[in-house]
């Protein structure tokens, strides 16, 4: 109870804990009492409430904390906070702050018009926080009545709260004075029917919306790229970094990064050994780009025809395409990927250098790459916890940043344009771009980078996270687009689509992908949204199947 400035409430009042019962006659009736008490709805799984009252959040251990350690999932606060300057951010830093710690949604509604002005003035404050993110604001000052609301994630909560063992560590050291409190069981009358979210799902996941958020971002994540890389170059000794450069964007940032690790540690951009490993499929758009890239960076740049040496190997195991014939299957397709990636450890062991890996995190979730010595191997892979929509933003934010010269974020600016493509089967288009392309085959990265981030972070059921992205992905006029996303590329998709996408994205995710994550290479942890390392944030068995997945899908969202 506040009782120093403008508060005198111990004039009226005495805390909770000096209270004899634990029950009390309101309105002709028994009612709970107490400080201990949390609501729980019996009619909606894991809804429960804890209400505090105001200058119990701001001390060094609100009641709050211990109803969320004991099961609360919505704090709620009446408060009598006065209106004075910078009090409105200080609201905001205690909400957003105890919501995070407590994995929950805290809840916050200020005295407002209508109170006495004899000496403070009231703004009628109301704050909505989910773990740290602001869901709903009322407008300070209103001469009206207000009422905000917003969506809660209560199944996201308990997820977080599930996967954080220290939270659960911590409710263990205070297990007696979490048994005090008491669990009052309640209805919550919901409107009946189907009904529209009323929050933001965000498309981008891995990409805040916010320019400014999303510039902080790309930073971050790229001064983490380079003090991982740099750290296993200053531990093993080793000056050289090998780069196969193709001209698409995962190994265009894997070449920046390690372009970035030289001029950090002081080496010329000539330890920089990037190499072009044209093959059956290259586009002259793609190895045009990879040879200028190099150019302007001033990079040690070589070219390495691999088509001969893959004839030799397609030769030798009596391969239909070594005599001229276009079969061109997945053993046509890994010859190149596996030529590659031998000729670069080679080339790594004759050099000195280490070999920086490309294949980013949505590769690696849906399996799209060649195991061993291929694409999916490396010595050090910077890119390993970056998805695809991720990797174009660092490139667009690259351009953005002037670092570069302006040759560089020309060609940067032509590969972004670029189809995404392994350049594996051939064929190009009269633009030149690639035919073979990636995406046609495992689908949009936009919204498969969706389905990775809900399931991988939280483990949602496949039929929420349709449903999620139908919000998300449902509508291109709803919802905000980070402002460096063109028009030709705002993507909408209706549920079949998302649906057959997302059943793709399980049967590749959990049924036959997860030994070469088992074997992954060594690469920074760089968002909050996990990484797939075995070591790490994904620990799973090799051999699980998809089969519960698939069958929640068929059931929650039927065909």
């Amino acid at each position: 109870l506040p009782n120093y400035r403008e508060f005198y409430e111990k004039r009226q009042f005495v805390a909770a804990r000096d209270a004899v019962t634990t029950e009390v006659n309101f309105l002709g009736a028994r009612v709970p009492f107490g400080a201990d008490l949390i609501f729980e709805a019996q009619d909606y799984a894991g809804f429960n409430v804890h209400v505090e009252l105001c200058e119990d959040l701001w001390v060094p251990s609100p009641p709050s904390t211990w109803a969320a350690l004991a099961g609360a999932t919505v704090l709620a606060n009446l408060s009598a906070s006065s209106a004075t300057i910078g009090k409105a951010d200080y609201r905001r830093l205690l909400c957003a702050s105890q919501s995070a710690k407590c994995l929950a949604a805290y809840v916050m509604s200020a005295a407002g018009a209508g109170e006495s002005t004899t000496d403070l003035a009231w703004d009628g404050h109301g704050l909505i926080y989910e773990n740290q993110t602001l869901l709903a604001e009322s407008q300070r000052f209103a001469h009206e009545e207000q009422l905000i609301f917003a969506d809660v994630d209560l199944e996201r909560l308990i997820a977080d709260r599930t996967r954080m063992t220290s939270f659960n560590d911590c409710a263990g050291e205070h297990i007696e004075r979490l048994r005090r409190m008491r669990r009052i069981p309640f209805v919550f009358e919901a409107p009946s029917g189907e009904h529209e979210l009323e929050r933001e799902v965000e498309r981008f996941p891995f990409v805040p919306a916010d320019n400014d958020r999303l510039t902080e971002r790309c930073e971050e994540a790229c001064r983490i790229q380079i003090q991982g890389l740099a750290q296993r170059l200053e531990a093993t000794g080793i000056d050289k970094l090998v780069v196969g450069v193709s001209g698409g964007l995962d190994s265009t940032q894997s070449l920046l990064t390690a372009v970035r690790v030289c001029d950090q540690l002081g080496f010329p951009r000539t330890h920089v050994l990037g190499f072009s490993l044209p093959g059956f499929a290259t586009t002259t758009r793609t190895r045009g780009q990879a040879s200028r890239l190099m150019s302007s960076l001033g990079v040690t740049a070589e070219e390495i025809d691999i088509r001969p040496s893959a004839e030799r190997r397609l030769a030798e195991i009596g391969h239909p395409a070594a005599g001229g014939v276009p079969v061109y299957d997945v053993t046509f397709e890994n010859v190149q990927a596996g030529e590659r990636s031998a000729l670069l450890f080679r080339l790594a062991n004759q050099r000195g250098g280490l070999v920086v890996g490309t294949s980013d995190l949505s590769e690696l979730a849906l399996g799209w790459t060649t195991y061993g010595v291929g694409d999916h191997m490396s010595h050090y892979n910077p890119n390993a916890s970056i998805p695809k929509t991720l990797i174009r933003h660092l490139l667009r934010w690259t351009i953005r940043a002037d670092e570069f010269d302006s040759a560089t974020r020309g060609v940067l600016e032509e590969i972004l344009e670029t189809e995404i493509s392994p350049e594996l089967v051939p064929g190009e288009d009269a633009a030149g771009q690639p035919a073979q392309r990636t995406e046609a085959r495992i689908g949009p990265f936009d919204l498969q980078d969706f389905h990775l981030y809900f399931i991988s972070r939280f483990g949602f059921r496949p039929s929420k996270v349709a449903f999620l992205a139908l919000h998300a992905w449902g509508d291109t006029r709803r919802g905000r687009w980070p402002d460096d996303v063109s028009a030709h590329l705002r993507h909408e998709y209706d549920l079949p689509a998302i649906r057959g996408w997302l059943e793709l994205f399980l049967r590749r995710f959990f049924g036959g992908s997860q030994f070469k994550r088992s074997a992954m290479p060594n690469g920074p942890k760089v968002g909050s949204g996990g990484s797939l390392s075995p070591r790490g944030d994904w620990r799973a068995p090799s051999d699980a199947g998809a089969e519960s997945w698939l069958a929640e899908l068929a059931t929650g969202v039927p065909i």
